[in-house]
């Protein structure tokens, strides 16, 4: 009888000890799949806030009630003085972040940061076409835009988080300078052309993952998305 309970003894403490070998291990491979399956599904999710904010900013170009407007005014056909900047970066584009916010599901809105940048035509002297000139004419090139300097296309990870504001063009936005971030106004249609006018979209969350600082678990994971649409003229 003393040799059976000492096996039975000695087949408890062998599965015990494998049990702590093992437990780990398996915890750790579980919370893995776990945070990478939330950083996949955040991502995800930041990408359509990005491409829902691009979206809205394309449809709610210069010719909408309430355009979402970059830094430069549209200039010609006097829009200088009497252009709507309705939804606008010193206010921080309410509606256009709005409307990305509101596309958010499983992670906080508010902590969804935005900003965004028009990219376009400009002459050699730095001043957008005016509205009635078709802009490949006079030696306009196309320009890509910046944020804070930064090209969000090819350097997103250079990128703050929360999202910088855009520079404005030092000679001031009624000037219609382009050398500032932005390169181009919202303008999305001229007297007879379309433009071919771009707006970027630059969307970034400062995501703390589950038991962040357990392991190899980072405390804090900045996550990224960029998107450009093509604007589009308002009916």
């Amino acid at each position: 009888m003393r040799s059976v309970n000492r096996r039975e003894r000695s087949g408890r403490g062998q599965a015990l000890v494998e049990f702590a070998l093992v437990f780990p291990l398996f915890l750790l491979i579980l919370m893995s799949v776990i945070v990478f399956g939330l950083y996949v599904f955040y991502n995800q999710q930041l990408q359509n806030a990005a491409r829902e904010a691009a979206r809205y900013a394309a449809i709610h170009s210069s010719t909408a009630q309430c355009p979402v407007v970059s830094q430069i005014n549209p200039i010609g056909s006097n829009r200088v003085n009497s252009y709507n900047r309705c939804d606008a970066p010193e206010n921080g584009w309410p509606l256009m972040t709005g409307a990305a916010r509101a596309k958010i599901w499983g992670m906080p809105p508010n902590r969804v940061s935005l900003t965004a940048c028009w990219s376009g035509y400009i002459d050699p002297s730095e001043a957008p076409p005016d509205s009635d000139v078709q802009p490949t004419v006079s030696g306009a090139t196309f320009a890509d835009c910046t944020m804070n300097g930064v090209d969000p296309r090819t350097q997103a990870n250079s990128l703050s988080c929360p999202a910088p504001a855009t520079l404005a063009s030092p000679s001031g936005r009624d000037a219609g300078k382009a050398d500032g971030d932005d390169t181009a106004s919202n303008l999305a249609y001229g007297t007879t052309f379309h433009y071919p006018t771009t707006v970027t979209v630059y969307a970034c969350f400062n995501w703390v993952p589950p038991m962040a600082g357990f392991v190899f678990i980072p405390n804090q994971v900045p996550l990224r998305a960029v998107i450009t649409e093509a604007l589009q003229r308002q009916q």
